[in-house]
């Protein structure tokens, strides 16, 4: 177990997208404000360390709310691509956590900066994912109402973890984060910098280096573990709704995970333990950076995030 001293110096937080807009709320802005409040106060113990911090946070809820919007207004205005659509929630988002981490710091006395950097991320344009939509946005629905939104707007709509309907998009896996040697530039000197939100604009590169984006929502714990492997940084902590993994979920026999290894973890997804409209994506993760070199995963609620780090709480996959 660790202790507080072993706290790591160079650290990625993956937050999730419920968490920077849960469930439970409409979306008004003061709404997304009081949670952003939250979400750094929750944060400000590893925010007041002296150390390398990036913060990549999930933005589902908050896109598949702005392409309800735009289809439910296309009569009148154009709606926006999807790419574009994600790095309206990147920015907006960004924003809210940026003030209100600084805000935080700012009440204890602590000058410390934050910078939140749009940012590309580039995928395969022939990633099979582009033909199998799976990545679930947006709020949701009665399967009597999915019926409905995928008959008019032409949506996929599928069922998520047993919570009800969802529209579910393309989510390709990314393979390069771009400019990801300003994420590096801004941690070394002190600033703590929020990145790859909903895991970044998507975005392909032909043979002459120019981009275009593509309509697709990347999953933001598999950037996270990206970003993390190419910094070399050896802690990956993914900040959820549970403190813990868990096997049999739902079930009589269910087991939260303490310490598990990569072989076990990868024995208990083959197993169908992890679904993948909950927490088959944070595992997928917590394998590919840990394979990438990645020391340590852990996955715990938001509010737990230093008692996670010092080994009180969470799950902590390790090779």
């Amino acid at each position: 177990m660790r202790t507080l001293n072993e706290v790591p110096r160079r650290l990625v937080i993956a937050i999730g997208g419920n968490a920077v807009h849960p469930e439970d709320i409409s979306g008004t802005s003061d709404e997304q404000k009081a949670v952003a409040q939250q979400t750094a106060e929750a944060l400000l113990p590893l925010a007041e360390l002296d150390n390398e911090l990036v913060i990549t946070h999930g933005n589902g809820p908050v896109v598949g709310k702005i392409m309800m919007r735009q289809m439910l207004t296309m009569s009148r205005i154009p709606p926006m691509s999807m790419d574009i659509c994600v790095a309206h929630s990147q920015g907006g988002i960004g924003y809210l956590l940026m003030q209100a981490i600084e805000n935080v710091l700012r009440a204890h006395g602590n000058g410390r900066h934050v910078a939140s950097l749009l940012t590309q991320v580039e995928v395969d344009a022939n990633d099979p994912a582009f033909a199998n939509p799976t990545k679930f946005v947006g709020p949701f629905f009665t399967e009597q109402e999915a019926q409905r939104i995928s008959a008019e707007l032409n949506w996929k709509m599928r069922e998520d973890s047993g919570r009800g309907w969802r529209h579910v998009v393309p989510s390709p896996k990314p393979k390069h984060v771009c400019d990801i040697s300003l994420v590096d530039a801004l941690v070394k000197r002190g600033t703590i910098v929020i990145a790859g939100g909903g895991g970044g604009m998507p975005v392909i590169r032909d043979e002459r280096g120019v981009r275009t984006g593509v309509p697709a929502v990347i999953d933001k714990d598999l950037t996270s573990a990206h970003i993390a492997n190419v910094l070399g940084i050896e802690e990956l902590l993914i900040l959820t709704a549970v403190p813990r993994v868990a096997i049999n979920f739902g079930k009589p026999d269910k087991r939260e995970l303490d310490h598990v290894s990569l072989a076990q973890i990868k024995a208990y997804h083959r197993e169908g333990h992890f679904p993948p409209g909950s927490m088959g994506p944070k595992v997928d993760a917590a394998i590919r950076f840990l394979e990438g070199g990645g020391k340590r995963a852990i996955i715990s609620h938001l509010n737990c995030a230093m008692a996670a780090l010092t080994g009180e709480t969470g799950t902590h996959i390790v090779p």
